[in-house]
């Protein structure tokens, strides 16, 4: 993965179709046992504020290692259904449109440092091999792509509910 990252462009476009979504729709889950769009959008909050300490701290490092968390635990102890949708969203938006600015102010020459030590493996969307170098770029656009994926899961539960 390599190239630039439109983390800007992808959230301020998801940000303007879903902003139109009602309340109810947002907390329809489109199967027992899967997320709302409500819920998706509450994991992507997490995502950003875990990978924006990941990214910012990955600057003064040599290693890639980052904290994992429990992705179903933060969704269900944040109780994100009874958070309004609109507050939901814009958090979100603002998170990213952040995490966008720290990426495009990360300097070629860090972004690019291939870090031996990482723990990839666990926490990218797309791992790499524990005993294979990574670099900070290739994180952020994991991250991109992990972002886009659930926006991906959001149009499809609102589109299902819409049938």
């Amino acid at each position: 993965m390599t190239g630039d990252y439109n983390l800007k462009e992808v959230v301020l476009a998801a940000f303007e179709q879903l902003i139109t979504v009602e309340e109810s729709d947002a907390e329809k889950r489109p199967a027992p046992g899967k997320w709302s769009a409500k819920e998706i959008i509450g994991h992507l909050i997490d995502s950003a504020s875990n990978n924006h300490g990941r990214f910012v701290r990955a600057q003064d490092s040599d290693d890639l290692v980052g904290v994992g968390y429990d992705q179903d635990e933060w969704v269900t102890s944040q109780n994100y259904q009874a958070v309004n949708w609109h507050d939901l969203l814009i958090l979100w938006r603002q998170l990213n449109l952040h995490i966008a600015h720290v990426m495009n102010q990360t300097p070629d020459n860090v972004r690019n440092k291939e870090r031996v030590k990482h723990n990839l493996h666990k926490i990218a969307f797309y791992t790499v091999q524990e005993n294979e170098p990574a670099t900070l770029d290739y994180f952020m656009q994991d991250y991109v792509v992990h972002l886009k994926h659930h926006l991906g899961q959001v149009r499809e539960a609102l589109t299902m509910e819409a049938e």
